[in-house]
């Protein structure tokens, strides 16, 4: 939620569940609850997969506007963005007006996004938050030849049993996934600087990671995650 010059008033996370509607309405229930703004008179844009099922938005807009416009307003130096959540992953090229102006998005496989990394932290028996630094610890990443998470996970299943140490095996899940993400990211050309957002850029091995592969230094905002819903907030001011 922000106010009519911009400024963040406040945000909220609930997981969608069963209904993106219902997530979104308890959202800004939420929202109005901080912040002491009335719901009934706030000018709302949704975006992302469910966002035409948001009846009591205005307007709806695509993430890939929504993530450009957001990130171009926390650091209007970058040129690339590489969004990284549990459903997909995508990369845009931003425009010195904010807009995308070329992107590439995974979305037909789960090997490049959060929920490969779910999977794998499953298969390792720790939590999404311990894998990351799980495998920062390794000197000798395994490889993990596999695209696909189901194969994938088949891979590491056989890796753990031929004695491959947990750290090397998170690092080369780790270093999989970003070479996946960097061949998106080479489709559309990097230049930097280069933003990185999205749940999992929560996580320093991914960062480190796609750092080495793309060779480029990331930049990451301060709440990767509300990227989109922000972009989302300030194209409502403009209805």
């Amino acid at each position: 939620m922000i106010d009519s010059q911009g400024n963040v008033l406040g945000s909220h996370l609930v997981p969608t569940g069963a209904s993106g509607a219902v997530a979104a309405r308890r959202c800004l229930e939420e929202l109005s609850r901080k912040s002491g703004v009335d719901a009934t008179g706030v000018s709302t844009t949704s975006t992302g997969y469910g966002r035409s099922l948001i009846d009591f938005a205005e307007k709806s807009v695509t993430e890939i506007t929504c993530h450009s416009i957001g990130v171009h307003n926390l650091n209007a130096n970058i040129r690339l963005l590489i969004d990284v959540g549990g459903q997909d992953s995508k990369v845009i090229r931003i425009g010195e007006n904010g807009r995308p102006t070329d992107f590439e998005i995974n979305d037909k496989c789960s090997a490049g996004t959060g929920r490969f990394l779910e999977v794998m932290a499953r298969v390792l028996e720790v939590s999404i938050d311990e894998l990351g630094p799980l495998a920062l610890q390794s000197d000798s990443p395994c490889s993990i030849s596999s695209t696909c998470t189901v194969f994938a996970e088949s891979e590491v299943v056989g890796r753990i049993g031929a004695g491959e140490s947990s750290k090397d095996i998170a690092a080369g899940v780790h270093a999989a996934m970003a070479s996946k993400i960097s061949t998106l990211s080479k489709r559309v050309g990097v230049v930097t600087p280069v933003c990185v957002t999205g749940g999992v850029a929560l996580n320093p091995a991914f960062r480190h990671y796609l750092s080495k592969q793309i060779g480029a230094e990331l930049w990451m905002p301060d709440n990767p995650q509300l990227t989109g819903a922000l972009g989302a907030a300030l194209l409502s001011l403009e209805l």
